[in-house]
């Protein structure tokens, strides 16, 4: 587990579904992040490399189309790694990141997220393509949308997590709307 709770506060940006391209508007949004999460389906390495020019730090899990035969002979040794869940230890909490397809396929329940990874103070999840913010039960079950261009259900999205030890998680929920425009809401 990545810990970096000793921090007194951190920026988070999240990410997920990006299927081998991620929106610019996303990259230059979630600059000066220490960190970027990476909720699967990410395509192809191009996409963390550009993650870490923007955060410095990436932690991501593999998609359900994150399998060594989708990803190009000269990446299987990043592939490989790429794990099917990760924790991340952060000011005030540990976050939980998983894709969220063996939850149920459609429709990930937030209930077997939240009996998985009972520990955790929130939960991060892809699949869908549908930005979630759950915050009406422990842990939080969030979803930052799609980050790419493909069912990006009204334009590519993404999360931002300031956590602190001395305060509440805060999380800005920020849409790219397809046609122009940002819409940008804390959550």
């Amino acid at each position: 587990m990545l810990d970096l709770s000793s921090k007194s506060d951190i920026r988070v940006a999240i990410v997920s579904d990006t299927h081998c391209f991620i929106d610019p508007r996303i990259v230059e949004t979630i600059q000066g992040c220490e960190l970027a999460l990476h909720a699967g389906d990410i395509g192809k390495k191009h996409i963390l490399e550009t993650l870490k020019q923007a955060c410095g730090l990436v932690v991501c899990v593999r998609g359900n189309n994150d399998m060594e035969a989708t990803w190009s002979d000269d990446e299987q040794d990043v592939i490989s790694q790429i794990k099917i869940t990760e924790k991340i230890g952060l000011p005030g909490g540990v976050i939980a990141l998983e894709h969220g397809e063996h939850h149920g396929f459609h429709t990930p329940s937030h209930d077997s997220l939240r009996e998985k990874f009972s520990d955790a103070k929130m939960i991060v999840y892809g699949h869908t393509h549908q930005k979630v913010v759950d915050r009406f039960a422990y842990p939080w079950v969030v979803n930052p949308g799609a980050a790419g261009r493909t069912r990006t259900r009204g334009g590519a999205s993404c999360l931002i997590l300031t956590a602190s030890s001395s305060a509440e998680w805060a999380i800005e929920k920020i849409r790219f709307v397809d046609g122009g425009g940002v819409f940008r809401e804390v959550a």
